[in-house]
């Protein structure tokens, strides 16, 4: 068993160390009155890649802050009825990816959506705009800004209102979508779902952004959160904004989101994962309030997880 973080009884009753600022909910029940108040200015074109059972579009839409937000959309022919959805997002810094790992569920009868995370691998705009440090990493950016100017926090909405656009499409049932993902994506599902509650089934995979001070605590803020340590060591050296750095995190941790999920919930998680410890995932778990189950890994890491992708898409079709 990994010897690195808890034991799995005690991963099972975790809550989590990361401080949750005072005025989370009004933080957040503000960010989605602005995401609704927003007009998308939808657009839709043939993509390059088509395949004779669907139809295949890039998409675009308007998010907070006015940045152009692009995802790539299967839809199936010959479907009348309104039929489920999945909306699906990629791990840190790449991007929607390829067509072709969408193509199993068009072949279903539902619709795909896949986004590109703002001002990483992909297509979609960041539009700037935030004071002080912008470093590398996104986790960090605005944090010496006012908490509404933290990118993720936009990242987030972009999820939520890609579920929304979903969801309003005349071909869609909008009580039949779910949200998939790993890592970073596995975050954006689980964020996806508790902004957007009418997403039914979620299979979030090693979530990402999750408990930032365990991760500093575990001495883990390295690969995918090496802007953590960067960030003290250039712009805090002596930790005198330690308190206040972790509390402006909390707003971007998908933990203290988790308890708003509605939908059912099965997440795969890594026990041996360095980079997502295995407690940050249980964080997250620990605090969903609806139907939900694990799918645990022992001796795997930030890795693909062996049948587990299997069962996100059987699980997938109880939409």
């Amino acid at each position: 068993m990994p010897s690195f973080d808890m034991p799995l009884a005690k991963l099972l009753t975790y809550q989590g160390c990361n401080p949750r600022p005072e005025d989370f909910d009004a933080y957040w029940d503000r960010a989605i009155a602005e995401m609704k108040s927003i007009s998308p200015q939808l657009e839709l074109f043939p993509s390059e890649f088509q395949i004779p059972y669907a139809d295949c579009f890039d998409l675009y839409f308007t998010g907070v802050k006015g940045a152009r937000i692009y995802a790539k959309y299967i839809r199936p022919k010959r479907i009348a009825e309104p039929h489920p959805a999945i909306v699906q997002f990629h791990g840190y810094s790449a991007s929607s990816g390829e067509w072709i790992d969408k193509v199993p569920y068009a072949s279903l009868g539902y619709s795909v959506f896949a986004m590109d995370c703002r001002g990483q691998g992909g297509r979609s705009e960041d539009v700037g705009g935030t004071k002080g440090t912008t470093l590398r990493g996104h986790i960090i950016r605005g944090i010496d800004d006012h908490p509404d100017q933290l990118l993720f926090r936009d990242v987030f909405l972009d999820a939520a209102q890609l579920a929304g656009i979903a969801m309003d499409m005349p071909e869609v049932d909008a009580s039949r979508v779910g949200a998939i993902g790993g890592s970073q994506g596995g975050a954006l599902s689980m964020v996806c779902a508790a902004l957007e509650p009418r997403i039914k089934r979620l299979a979030p995979v090693y979530p990402f952004l999750s408990d930032y001070k365990r991760v500093w605590d575990m001495d883990l803020a390295k690969d995918s959160y090496q802007e953590i340590k960067d960030y003290f060591r250039r712009h805090d050296p002596q930790h005198k904004r330690e308190e206040e750095f972790f509390t402006k995190l909390g707003y971007i941790d998908i933990q203290h989101l988790a308890g708003r999920i509605q939908g059912e919930v099965m997440m795969g998680i890594s026990q041996s994962d360095t980079i997502c410890p295995p407690s940050t995932q249980f964080a997250a778990f620990n605090k969903i309030k609806s139907k939900k189950s694990y799918e645990l890994y022992p001796d795997f890491g930030h890795e693909g997880l062996p049948g587990f992708y299997d069962k996100t898409f059987t699980f997938m079709l109880g939409l």
